[in-house]
């Protein structure tokens, strides 16, 4: 049971990547029939990540009140809205209204199906089980590249297909229940016995739901009443708020978006042709992307999320340090160094620093503030992309290709630091252990040395 709900929280990520990536393959399609000036363009590209940090901002608080179900149902709702307006827009203007509620859309999703699945999830299955999330960014990537491909003389059809993902993230949605968490801290305890016993495959009676019912319900009593913000910032959750917002400012400051959307100029910057460029950008990359995202799921909950995030840094500071050598030389030579590099680059994003901040932001933060303290992260990430895509094409005038590219392998250095010294183990550690540590007042990198992973429960 528990794959089928990360599977349909996970729709909510192939939403997020297939209606980022879509308007690539349709905007040569929009300049020919709405004649859209580049200011037009900017506005209609940057609709989505601008509305996703208003949906960021408003999930934060609701998921608490209402629930992390009707928020994905909601925002089910939304993408199918949205890509219906986008596929009968009249105009740039209806377009990007359109690409608006989609990003808000994101927003929610990008904040609560991680959370949906985590709290749902047994702890040694976690962080294996919230990567599908990621997962499915990628995926929903990849298929707008092809149906982008399939569909080059319609983008209205292209934008029609995203209704479909919507309606069955709605229907499956309509198929689960909340997950016991919220409920248990709503005051619905045998609604939470039911959904567990659901999620683990055992009956209700089951002495391990017994345990972990009261372990949620003594962790909600403590938290009961200390939900504002001045708690999140207070000293139980700023050690779990620095890594949360700590691992998305190194996610977007490494260039991740920066590669994805200037590839075709990296590749043409580091010597190769256009045709080489448009396919190994899109097809290519995003192949790599889902691949290496696999590896990363299969890896997360058997290595641990500390030291798959260290080997993550390394790997992408020496693979950016080859693309800036690759690049800044300009010698012919030098060109397949910096393809490597940026083949590494990509494989390391994927298996570590795409999934991890996801991971670890549906874990840290403490029952009372945990949909708070994602709202922040997520925020850092979605204000953090723009900061990058924006500055991008402004430093490369100034710096060159080698000269950005060098910036970002520095902050993955840092970023290597970063982990050592703050970023706990959670792997098998289930989350109210984590508040507990938390508690205690101890140092929250010590985690995973203090608290043991437990046996693993049933589950179906």
């Amino acid at each position: 049971m528990i794959y089928f709900v990360a599977a349909v929280a996970g729709i909510a990520g192939f939403l997020f990547g297939f209606d980022e990536g879509v308007i690539a393959g349709a905007l040569h399609l929009l300049r020919a029939q709405f004649d859209i000036t580049s200011t037009q363009e900017g506005v209609m590209t940057a609709a989505v990540p601008f509305g996703a940090l208003f949906g960021a901002l408003a999930a934060g608080r609701a998921v608490e009140r209402f629930g992390r179900r009707a928020m994905l149902l909601f925002a089910a709702v939304l993408f199918a809205i949205g890509a219906a307006f986008a596929s009968a827009a009249l105009g740039a203007e209806m377009l990007t209204f359109a690409r608006l509620v989609l990003g808000f859309a994101i927003g929610i999703a990008g904040l609560v199906a991680p959370l949906y699945i985590s709290e749902s999830a047994p702890a040694d299955k976690r962080g294996m089980l919230v990567s599908i999330y990621q997962l499915s960014v990628t995926v929903g990537i990849l298929g707008a590249y092809l149906v982008g491909f399939a569909f080059d003389d319609s983008w209205r059809i292209m934008f029609a297909i995203g209704i479909i993902p919507g309606v069955a993230l709605f229907a499956g949605m309509m198929m689960l229940r909340d997950t016991p968490r919220f409920l248990a801290i709503s005051g619905k305890p045998e609604a939470a016995r039911k959904a567990m016993a659901s999620l683990r495959g055992v009956p209700a009676s089951d002495p391990e739901i017994e345990r972990e019912l009261s372990e949620i319900e003594e962790t909600a009593e403590q938290d009961r009443g200390q939900r504002g913000w001045a708690e999140l910032f207070g000293p139980v959750a700023r050690p779990a708020l620095i890594v949360g917002i700590g691992l998305f400012f190194l996610q977007q400051l490494s260039g991740i978006n920066a590669v994805i959307y200037y590839a075709p100029t990296v590749f043409q910057e580091a010597g190769f042709s256009g045709a080489s460029t448009q396919l190994l950008a899109t097809i290519g990359i995003g192949i790599v992307n889902v691949a290496m995202t696999v590896v990363g799921m299969l890896l997360i909950d058997r290595i641990g999320r500390r030291k798959l995030l260290l080997t993550g840094f390394c790997l992408a500071a020496l693979s950016l340090g080859m693309i800036a050598i690759g690049a800044a030389t300009g010698a012919q030579s030098l060109d397949v160094l910096a393809f490597v590099g940026l083949v590494v680059y990509i494989g390391a994003f994927a298996v570590s620093l795409g999934p991890l901040p996801y991971v670890m932001m549906s874990e840290v933060f403490p029952l009372n503030v945990r949909g708070r303290g994602m709202s922040i992260a997520s925020l850092t990430n979605w204000g953090f992309n723009f900061v990058v895509v924006f500055s991008f094409p402004i430093l490369v005038a100034h710096l060159g290709l080698g000269g950005v590219f060098a910036i970002y392998a520095i902050i993955c250095a840092l970023g290597l630091v970063f982990a050592y010294r703050y970023v706990p183990e959670t792997s098998g550690i289930e989350l109210e252990d984590i508040e507990e540590h938390l508690r205690s007042g101890k140092p929250f990198r010590e985690l995973g040395r203090t608290v043991g992973a437990r046996p693993a429960a049933a589950t179906a």
